[in-house]
């Protein structure tokens, strides 16, 4: 494998859907490099030839403004076939694929907004979980944890 710019990083958005109390989890496909057959949340990457084609914040600015939020809504639109409310930052984390690709995760949150719940492209199956359920699924490592500072900060907000 050619020497990488260690400056680069792939840029992903994961989304913790909250619906009735319970959570959208997805398997992943036998063919994905990064925890083929896991379950996690739905979300994917930033990729510059989509948010490209968005407004610019203004015709003098070179940068796109609420792209992270774009690109939830998009992916969980894809992946699982529903909208989502307004997305609120959870977490982040970094980790090397086994192709040797370093990735960045933003990890949001939102509730449920509308549509029927679906497989997209490059996932299985999916449901709807409690924290103690999701604890029966093989979930990529920290998903749980993240699924629980959820369920904590909706506990808190009620």
């Amino acid at each position: 494998m050619e020497k990488l710019d260690p400056r680069l990083h792939f840029v992903v958005v994961t989304g913790i859907i909250v619906k009735d109390g319970k959570f959208l989890i997805m398997k992943r496909a036998p063919t994905e490099k990064a925890f083929p057959n896991m379950w996690t949340v739905p979300g994917g990457k930033l990729v510059y030839h989509e948010y490209s084609k968005l407004p610019r914040t203004s015709q003098k600015s070179p940068q796109w403004y609420h792209v992270v939020d774009w690109v939830l809504k998009k992916e969980v639109k894809e992946e699982a076939g529903i909208e989502i409310k307004k997305p609120e930052y959870l977490c982040d984390l970094v980790f090397v694929r086994p192709d040797g690709f370093p990735v960045v995760t933003l990890s949001y949150w939102a509730e449920y907004k509308s549509g029927k719940t679906k497989c997209g492209k490059d996932l299985t199956d999916f449901a709807w979980v409690t924290l103690k359920e999701a604890k029966k699924y093989d979930l990529i490592d920290g998903i749980w944890n993240e699924l629980r500072d959820v369920e904590k900060i909706l506990r808190e907000r009620k």
